[in-house]
């Protein structure tokens, strides 16, 4: 199901400056027959998708909990060098609460992800290494920060990412759309943000091979949780804030 509301890849063509060049000589029957083809090859590498996402894109992930999701568009990339992905916890804490990252972690580095810790939503935008950065897309999913009252999802920080998007950019907010997560009232929160809700589409864990959910909080926190009624906000800027974009 796709909602929208308010509101090419490039094409590479290989040519040359000359005809294809092509030598055929022309032996005895006992003898062979040599071709020589002149070849254009492209030196850009290919872009790669995965449902929302493109290696060509800028990303940013926020909250990652055992990093899976992350290692997930880096496999389908092929790579991780258009992303930084980020988590609350200190890495020796994330490494307590969820065994599972280790080789998440490790397959980040390899592919040249910049994995950043100790990063909060809430003042992002100041942090040393990411307040000179711009990104095409900042993601955030299921943004649950778990068992107690004064770290709720109505937390109206949690999506404050607006001043670290490029002027087309989106925030994209994985939430469920059931109660009681419907009263965080995410769509209004973005407005008080900058943001628009440019598009609703439903989120199935099984595009994203080898992703796991993780709660939030220090109860059960290495355990995923039920993902019914899932749905990827994409939010875009407001008019009037892309000009300083």
């Amino acid at each position: 199901m796709v909602l929208k509301t308010e509101g090419g890849r490039d094409s590479y063509k290989c040519t040359m400056g000359k005809k294809k060049e092509e030598k055929i000589q022309h032996y005895s029957s006992s003898e062979d027959m040599s071709i020589s083809l002149c070849r254009c090859t492209m030196g850009k590498k290919k872009e790669k998708k995965i449902q929302h996402y493109s290696s060509s894109q800028k990303i940013l992930l926020v909250g990652e909990g055992d990093f899976s999701f992350s290692a997930c568009l880096a496999r389908a990339f092929r790579s991780a060098a258009n992303m930084v992905a980020t988590s609350l916890d200190s890495k020796d804490t994330l490494l307590t609460k969820h065994r599972s990252c280790v080789p998440h972690l490790e397959d980040l580095k390899r592919r040249g992800c910049l994995v950043l810790h100790e990063v909060d939503a809430y003042d992002m935008n100041q942090h040393p290494t990411l307040m000179s950065m711009k990104f095409d897309v900042i993601i955030f999913n299921f943004p649950h920060a778990g068992h107690f009252s004064w770290l709720c999802e109505r937390d109206e920080e949690l999506i404050d990412a607006r001043k670290m998007l490029n002027r087309d950019g989106e925030v994209h907010v994985a939430h469920r759309d059931d109660y009681p997560y419907y009263e965080w009232k995410i769509v209004e929160l973005s407005k008080r943000a900058g943001l628009y809700l440019k598009e609703k589409v439903e989120f199935y864990k099984v595009d994203y091979p080898g992703y796991h959910n993780k709660r939030g909080g220090d109860i059960e926190c290495n355990k995923t949780f039920p993902l019914k009624s899932c749905f990827t906000f994409k939010f875009s800027l407001q008019k009037k804030y892309r000009s300083n974009a």
